[in-house]
């Protein structure tokens, strides 16, 4: 088999020019004026900006892992006030109840019966903030909520809004006091992203754009309920191969026979790469999916479902971990003619 190596495809590059690409429409200039809206407030690479409406198009949920004071928070906030949904925030904490995010029965002395009061996980994007200070009897209150869209209560399973999101935050630096997430609750999230330190130029434009109040405070919304239903819809309509489905495959098979990993990507790994990989052609303006835009989302997609045997892994080393990874799985032939998303 002959390897194939198309040029690599940078998110955060302009965009081919409009021969290459499916006819861009209403929804795709909606999602690059939400994209620049994005970046108005969070001062960070472009690309990773692009990757959390990817997140947003799969309707999956979304871990941001970073240090304190980088942004996470305003993220979230950020990306749910540009869209016309409810938007709801739990501050996690070890004394925070299972009940405290789905909800409680109260009796009504009146009508003797309880009614079912609905809690903030009730909503269309639900801001999980620190979620490992909270004790695991309580994340997995959102178990769940996260896997099925549902919450079941007192023997009735009551159904959650359309578009449902849960966008998570969490500090790797301080463990004081906190609850690692365990491989299931992960593994339900659709990907996991860390913003880093801005560059001189982004840490400057955030200085000066704070000098008369938040940019937050300007944000206007962009997206309705029903305009993003209309977009998830759109992104199943980008085309996979079947040989495309195979190299997608055959590197989350590559990641389970590694020596220095414990546990290798599940298939639920493999369904969320072919998902996100829809999803970024689409914000490309692309029809079909190609080789490149797979290899770009391996790490924030696959990183979190991995276990390494050596937990004390540099970032370097994951980098090197992947970028073997790559080499060792063939491109398919097909790249030279159907995988270049005309």
């Amino acid at each position: 088999m002959s390897v194939v190596t198309p040029p690599p495809y940078n998110p955060g590059a302009p965009e081919a020019p409009a021969a290459a690409k499916a006819p861009a429409d209403k929804n795709i200039q909606l999602l690059a004026q939400l994209l620049k809206s994005l970046g108005q407030v969070v001062q960070t690479d472009p690309g990773k900006l692009k990757l959390v409406l990817v997140c947003l198009l799969c309707k999956g949920h979304l871990l941001l892992e970073d240090a304190p004071g980088l942004g996470k928070t305003t993220l979230a906030r950020s990306l749910s006030q540009l869209l016309a949904v409810r938007m709801k925030r739990l501050q996690c904490t070890p004394d925070l109840m299972p009940s405290d995010v789905t909800g409680i029965s109260v009796y009504n002395s009146e009508e003797h019966k309880f009614h079912f009061m609905p809690g903030p996980v009730f909503t269309n994007i639900l801001l999980a903030d620190e979620i490992n200070r909270a004790t695991p009897r309580t994340q997995s209150a959102l178990l769940e909520a996260m896997a099925e869209a549902t919450v079941t209560a007192d023997r009735t399973t009551y159904k959650l809004p359309n578009p449902f999101m849960v966008i998570a935050t969490q500090n790797p630096v301080e463990f004081a006091g906190t609850f690692p997430l365990p491989e299931a609750q992960l593994d339900r999230f659709f990907m996991r992203l860390s913003l880093g330190y801005p560059d001189e130029a982004q840490e400057i434009a955030m200085m000066m754009a704070q000098l008369s109040g938040h940019p937050l405070d300007n944000l206007k919304p962009l997206l309705s309920e029903s305009t993003i239903l209309a977009l998830q819809a759109d992104v199943e309509k980008v085309t996979v191969s079947e040989a495309l489905a195979k190299y997608i495959g055959q590197l989350v098979r590559e990641t389970r026979n590694q020596p220095g990993v414990r546990l290798g990507a599940s298939p639920r790994g493999s369904l969320a790469l072919m998902r996100a990989s829809r999803a970024l052609a689409y914000l490309a303006g692309r029809s079909s999916v190609s080789p490149d835009i797979v290899r770009l989302l391996l790490e924030p997609v696959l990183g979190h479902r991995v276990v390494f045997r050596d937990a004390t892994l540099s970032g370097d080393d994951r980098a090197e971990f992947w970028k073997q990874l790559i080499a060792r799985v063939p491109v398919p032939d097909f790249a030279k003619t159907d995988g270049k998303g005309k």
